[in-house]
């Protein structure tokens, strides 16, 4: 049974007069510490998997201790993780009572799954993936994207940061821009040069930072620098609740629910290349005519 405090900073309810776990957890979000942060932005933002995950699995996924999720369930007011847990079911069946009300009321149904109900780990791993860029696409938001395109495609240079995880998809990024012959730099490590970039960082510039869960301090670092440049900012991210999120100018989300020891970053792959394209399709023929002479080069 959930115990708050009379005095816990209130919290969004809901229309049917039910505070959220999602909600609760938002409203109080810069008390928590760091650890706790991280536990916090991974039931927001996977709420599915945290309704039905043991505490030992989620401590792994939000990249913390088993010891602090219970730490976390005793900070909202609870005895302990499973009644955290026993929220997060009765939300989450909320909102798949609501999705079935909503087709019932003539919505579009749900596709029929993509494997049989006994598919074995190769086959869920697929599954999740195919959910992931499905529900990122649900949840986009056109403005956001077409703000990011713009961005991009009106910056004198492009910075990318991103590090461990996400500097593949930082030098893809950059590879893709570049092919469109445009300016674009990585910040993937805190060696000498990544550093000196930073340094060159002005009010022409685009700088935009990826994470996934906690992001690195380099890349927190690259944000604010930018912020305080006045230089224009994007973040990709899987955490709504992001620092890096919060230090930028355009959000964009990716879902990255997967049942196997890593994130997924499917939807993050799917949104890069549609973000190239879509910089591309702003003047598709003089793009194509740089892309010949980028590969004869």
């Amino acid at each position: 049974m959930k115990r708050i405090a009379a005095d816990s900073p209130a919290a969004p309810i809901e229309a049917a007069g039910h505070q959220t776990l999602s909600a609760y957890i938002r409203a109080r979000f810069d008390e928590f510490s760091r650890s706790q942060k991280d536990v916090a932005q991974y039931i927001v933002d996977h709420l599915d998997e945290v309704a039905f995950q043991t505490a030992e699995e989620l401590a792994r996924r939000a990249n913390t201790s088993s010891s602090t999720v219970v730490r976390f369930s005793q900070a909202l007011g609870f005895e302990g993780f499973p009644e955290l847990q026993g929220q997060a079911r009765e939300e989450y069946r909320r909102r798949v009572a609501a999705g079935l009300t909503g087709a019932a009321n003539g919505a579009t149904p749900a596709a029929e799954p993509l494997f049989s109900l006994d598919q074995n780990e190769f086959e869920t791993a697929v599954a999740a993936d195919h959910v992931n860029v499905e529900e990122t696409a649900r949840k986009m938001s056109r403005s956001d994207i077409e703000a990011a395109i713009d961005a991009i495609a009106g910056a004198r240079r492009v910075l990318i940061a991103g590090t461990d995880q996400m500097a593949f998809f930082a030098s893809y990024l950059r590879h893709l821009l570049m092919l469109l012959d445009l300016q674009a730099d990585i910040v993937a490590s805190p060696s000498q040069e990544a550093l000196s970039r930073l340094g060159r960082i002005d009010d022409s510039m685009l700088v935009i930072g990826l994470s996934a869960g906690r992001p690195h301090p380099l890349v927190v670092r690259a944000m604010k620098l930018a912020r305080h440049r006045k230089a224009g900012t994007v973040a990709i991210t899987d955490a709504t609740l992001s620092e890096v999120a919060k230090l930028a100018h355009i959000r964009l989300y990716y879902s990255s629910n997967s049942p196997a020891y890593v994130r997924s970053h499917t939807a993050l792959l799917s949104m890069i290349q549609a973000l190239a394209y879509g910089v591309y399709s702003r003047d598709a023929e003089q793009y194509a005519d740089r892309i010949k002479a980028f590969r004869l080069k």
